[in-house]
């Protein structure tokens, strides 16, 4: 039988063993209140009267959630809808043509894998399959890596990486007029790896034993996401709380090194995906990483005598080597205390 959870579960009644959590690891209440303050930026009212409202919003957001959502983004409506759709038929092909981009090597540029990063290591499996695109641009250097089927995996695929890039622009620069930082400090450098990951969590006969996505922080420098089905929850204040999926939106996730550079100004959240007994739920996350050459700390303007310096300084690369090396030796024993830039 194929490891890939959306190639069996729909023939399962009850979770199978491996999938089993233990008590105090399972999710608990999958149906966690959905927190109803989290910024919701209309990106439409970029440049006009309400602007300074706008950055107020998603500074907000940032700080006391680590994240926001914005609509009217600039992303077309359609080409959002085409990529998720895509992305369905992509989950339910048949095993058999699955199993071509299946792979364990985290170093490929495209696979498709289950559970955590790597399956055979992970005691306790995740209710999940997902594919990654390690690196989206340049568009013309990683396209031939990506799959042929469904037919125009490729096309659609490359235009929704190429809208998203532009849209990953405007949103630092809005977090640098925010945090009073130089506008394209993100640019170039900071921003410059785009990587996909399409998780999908299929239905599940009862998703109080199982973990979709379990609890983490992002590594990297910032995440979008686009989902269509409840799932999403970050832990706030204390508990998890639930963050609505509103059509056409994408969230904007403060991940790790964002924090850093903010001096802690941001919040990058605790995070994790639940699972549906009825629906799946498939996600389209983009995560924004700097090259890993770059040393990742405070900006010398959020530095001060008042505000002293929170984070040593750390080469991306070793972030993100020590948070794979932390996640590959869990084993799914436990879920790990998750490190800091400032560690």
């Amino acid at each position: 039988m194929s490891i890939l959870v959306s190639s069996w579960s729909k023939n399962v009644q009850s979770v199978p063993e491996n999938y089993v959590f233990p008590e105090g690891r399972r999710p608990g209440d999958i149906t966690a209140p959905v927190c109803n303050n989290i910024p919701v930026i209309d990106l439409a009212q970029e440049g006009g009267l309400d602007h300074d409202e706008m950055i107020h919003q998603i500074m907000r957001g940032s700080k006391d959630f680590g994240l926001f959502q914005v609509i009217n983004h600039g992303v077309p409506e359609e080409l959002m809808d085409d990529t998720m759709s895509l992305f369905k038929e992509f989950f339910d092909m048949p095993a058999e043509d699955k199993a071509a981009y299946y792979s364990e090597d985290m170093s490929k540029s495209f696979r498709l894998y289950t559970s955590g990063m790597n399956y055979l290591k992970d005691q306790v499996n995740s209710w999940k399959d997902s594919v990654i695109h390690q690196s989206c641009h340049p568009l013309d250097d990683n396209i031939q890596s990506w799959p042929e089927k469904p037919r125009r995996y490729r096309e659609v695929v490359g235009a929704y990486s190429v809208e998203v890039k532009k849209l990953t622009a405007r949103i630092l620069d809005m977090i640098c007029e925010g945090l009073g930082i130089e506008l394209g400090y993100f640019g170039d450098e900071l921003s410059e790896k785009h990587a996909l990951v399409v998780n999908h969590l299929p239905p599940c006969p009862d998703p109080s034993l199982v973990q979709g996505v379990r609890r983490h922080t992002d590594p990297n420098l910032l995440t979008l996401l686009q989902q269509e089905v409840y799932g999403l929850q970050i832990f706030h204040e204390g508990k998890w709380v639930g963050v609505e999926p509103i059509p056409h939106a994408f969230v904007i996730n403060i991940s790790d090194q964002l924090q850093t550079i903010s001096n802690g100004k941001l919040k990058s959240p605790q995070h994790r995906a639940v699972t549906n007994a009825n629906i799946a739920r498939t996600s389209l996350v983009t995560f924004i990483t700097p090259s890993f050459e770059s040393i990742i700390e405070p900006a010398k303007v959020l530095v001060s005598e008042s505000d002293p310096q929170l984070f040593k300084p750390s080469p991306c690369m070793k972030y993100i080597s020590s948070y794979i090396a932390m996640v590959d030796n869990r084993k799914g024993r436990e879920d790990p205390e998750l490190p800091k830039l400032c560690d």
